[in-house]
């Protein structure tokens, strides 16, 4: 009996073996149409550059994310042959380009400063018909030029990055921010729940404190903060950035893809598809910097530095100027078009 026993389980546990084996991992399955795309556009819509000096108020910054041209966008992604395009939620003012109730709660601020418009949801259902995906940037921290939204949400600024320290935390010590992480990931969550499917995937900046505050086995820590972010989308990816690295590092088993933030591209090795079970993908700015002009490479070197990563499966995601009409600036889309007319010639 007891041998007929051990038998079936170690029936049992091959039978589990096996089907482990044969069903690709979870990253990779949610991955599979990011390594497909190749390569996509990334623009910082920030209030900076949408205001364009104007005074930084809620009835000025209503009125430029109404004014978005998310036809005339969607008509340029098109033509330069992008799969996926990634914009900013916002970052360090405070403002955002989509309504979201739970920050309001949290921060008290009065008109919100989030906009009334939910652009996000409107370039999506321009972007759809035309099979091209759309993801989103947020930063993993408050916004550091709001006072109020700092305070309400219970952030502390980072002294200096140390996401390779065994401690350090935003005040230099070993703070996990918990309540500010519970605060945040409920922000998130309304976002990802409202939107569904629409959004294929998130690039979170500034996970500079990853031992101190997420790398813990209980909530909040990486795997709510990527919960959260699929709490609308299980398909969903997701990216922790950990800053400017290179060699490319995953960190965590939780994210889907690598963040990848490169500013010099040109030096990027792909070691293939995967970097810790991770799909490999580097984002970096085609201008002298991050939604700058004018373009610092020639067409030949972008069609290179992309050709020679997606042949190993890997993915490019290419930051581009934005206009605050919504609108790319021309020159690097003739960049763009150039990339991807290089990319279908044969080597």
């Amino acid at each position: 009996m007891k041998l007929m026993l051990i038998g079936v389980v170690v029936a049992g546990m091959l039978c589990a073996i096996t089907a482990s084996a044969a069903e690709p991992d979870a990253r990779a399955k949610r991955t599979e149409w990011f390594k497909d795309a190749q390569w996509g556009v990334f623009t910082h819509y920030l209030s900076d550059i949408a205001l364009k000096g104007a005074e930084p108020t809620v009835e000025n910054w209503n009125k430029v994310v109404d004014a978005f041209d998310v036809p005339g966008l969607v008509k340029q992604l098109e033509s330069v042959g992008a799969k996926y395009y990634v914009i900013t939620l916002g970052q360090n003012s405070g403002f955002y380009c989509s309504p979201n109730a739970t920050y309001d709660k949290y921060v008290g601020i009065s008109p919100s400063k989030c906009s009334r418009r939910d652009l996000i949801a409107d370039i999506y259902a321009a972007l759809q018909p035309k099979g091209i995906r759309l993801m989103v940037y947020l930063p993993a921290g408050a916004p550091d030029r709001d006072t109020v939204a700092m305070a309400a949400l219970g952030w502390k600024n980072g002294k200096y990055p140390r996401w390779s320290h065994p401690k350090g935390g935003p005040d230099g010590g070993d703070d996990r921010l918990v309540e500010f992480q519970k605060k945040w990931e409920a922000v998130i969550r309304e976002w990802s729940t409202r939107w569904g499917t629409k959004v294929s995937g998130w690039w979170f900046d500034g996970c500079y404190f990853p031992i101190a505050m997420y790398e813990h086995p209980d909530a909040p820590n990486f795997a709510s903060f990527a919960a959260a972010a699929r709490a609308g989308n299980p398909d969903s990816i997701v990216a922790f950035n950990p800053g400017v690295v290179d060699p490319v590092i995953s960190l965590t088993k939780y994210e889907d893809y690598t963040a990848g933030e490169i500013n010099d591209a040109e030096k990027v090795k792909c070691p293939g598809r995967f970097v810790d079970g991770a799909q490999f993908q580097i984002l970096s700015f085609l201008g002298p910097n991050w939604g700058q002009s004018p373009p610092r490479y020639p067409n030949e070197t972008v069609i290179a530095i992309t050709r020679s990563i997606i042949d190993k499966q890997g993915v490019v995601t290419w930051d581009v100027p934005i206009q605050p009409s919504g609108l790319i600036a021309p020159p690097f889309i003739e960049q763009l078009k150039a990339l991807h007319e290089g990319l279908a010639k044969p080597k």
